[in-house]
């Protein structure tokens, strides 16, 4: 079925470009559009709003959009434990973080987009990213190495949803596992840092109605984010198309104004297969496979109501650590929930208000070890402004402090003391964080 649905979709849009100019007419700007695209919590999944974007028309054939956004911000910290912070919107480590209060006045992030739409049914985007808080440099946030410009994603959209069900993306893009975004304002949902895929690939996906499925073949070794598949010979090189993601999800209204959302997704390798010590893209000698299942309901188009949960489908052997006292823990599973809510106070079209809050958790331990868990609890206030720019303010508490190098302790030929994990349960810390998303 798969394979004639294919053909069919090759052969629709076939047809579409003969009769398509492929010069590019207009070049301009669209706020609205752009912070859809380059938002970095709300709705991941960009292939998708690039689609649907030109369906509404918001995106006209044969044009050129250049989109930018920038995020500051203005925070404060304070946590129980030296040098322990479980906040993750930057890397939470005593590089960057000492003593048990914190503060900054930083920029979080700056991208810039160019989105081409060649004709009725190709399209390209690509995004650029400058990110020191939560770069993966060496050093601070003033570190060279951390300072750096990133093509963060670029991929070609082939499909017509007015014309055809089917579409394909080839390129670096999020992984369509699960519900990664946010209701937060600003901060991303643990679950998003447990598992939101990013990587090279290419996608296929059908939708009509209600009814939406998509199946990504990733490239192998460690990708960017949370996706890791073995390529042999104990190395991490991406040699070889051997990950996948697929997913399934179906939306309808189940009373006047009551719309439901409900999914679920597989990923054949995660990023938790690494042995003991855990380090970030080390080699792994099989894969972990992990699943998702999650759902959201809107009401009145006012109030929205979501969560998901996922976890893999076999332990993280590092997270056993052989060396006493240590080893009594044993090897875990690793998990992540999330559930929250938000509300717009009111639905102006030039300045909306909305209140949100949300609580979600990784689990990679054991009852009782350092490394069992983090979690998070986010109160936000947004005012949005044109459908394109954002004020916001959250408050926040974190609890257990798990960063994932070295999570269950190290060994004799790592930095850190054999026996003595750095990760630390009754770690916590609570603060707030003032800012501006500004996007044109």
């Amino acid at each position: 079925m798969l394979k004639k649905l294919t053909i069919l979709f090759l052969i629709s849009n076939f047809a579409f470009a003969q009769n398509d100019s492929t010069t590019i007419k207009t070049i301009g700007f669209n706020s609205e559009f752009s912070y859809k695209m380059l938002d970095q919590n709300q709705n991941l999944r960009k292939v998708n709003i690039l689609l649907e974007e030109r369906k509404r028309g918001t995106i006209k054939n044969n044009s050129l959009t250049i989109g930018t956004s920038l995020i500051s911000i203005l925070d404060y910290q304070h946590s129980n434990t030296d040098s322990k912070f479980g906040y993750l919107m930057r890397h939470p480590t005593a590089n960057n973080q000492i003593g048990k209060e914190v503060s900054e006045a930083v920029i979080h992030s700056f991208q810039l987009s160019l989105t081409a739409t060649i004709n009725s049914w190709l399209s390209t985007h690509v995004e650029i990213l400058y990110n020191p808080q939560q770069a993966f440099g060496a050093g601070t946030i003033t570190s060279l190495e951390r300072n750096q410009l990133q093509l963060r994603k670029g991929f070609v959209v082939i499909g017509n949803l007015e014309t055809f069900p089917l579409y394909g993306a080839l390129g670096k893009m999020d992984a369509p596992f699960g519900q990664m975004g946010s209701v937060n304002p600003f901060t991303n949902s643990t679950t998003w840092h447990a598992f939101a895929g990013l990587g090279y690939g290419a996608q296929i996906g059908y939708k009509k109605g209600g009814l939406h499925t998509k199946l990504m073949a990733v490239q192998g070794g460690a990708q960017f984010r949370a996706m890791h598949t073995p390529v042999g010979n104990n190395t991490k090189t991406p040699s070889k198309i051997n990950n996948y993601v697929a997913d399934l999800n179906y939306a309808f209204n189940i009373l006047n104004k009551v719309h439901l959302l409900i999914g679920a997704s597989y990923l054949r390798g995660s990023a938790y297969c690494q042995d003991f010590p855990v380090t970030h893209f080390s080699p792994c000698n099989d894969n972990n496979p992990a699943y998702t299942y999650y759902g959201t309901v809107t009401i009145n188009d006012r109030l929205t109501i979501k969560g998901g949960f996922a976890k893999t489908t076999k332990i993280w052997k590092g997270t056993h650590n052989p060396t006493p006292p240590l080893d009594v823990f044993e090897a875990s599973k690793v998990s992540a929930l999330d559930f929250g809510a938000k509300y717009d106070l009111n639905q102006n079209s030039k300045i909306k208000y909305t209140l949100s809050g949300e609580f979600s958790n990784f689990k990679a331990g054991p009852k009782g070890a350092p490394w069992e868990r983090q979690n998070q609890m986010v109160l936000g206030f947004a005012s949005l402004i044109k459908k394109s720019s954002k004020l916001f303010l959250e408050v926040f508490r974190t609890e257990g402090y798990a960063p994932l190098n070295f999570i269950s302790g190290s060994n004799d030929f790592e930095p850190f003391t054999p026996g003595i994990s750095h990760s630390e349960r009754d770690a916590n810390s609570i603060g707030f964080v003032l800012g501006a998303q500004v996007s044109f």
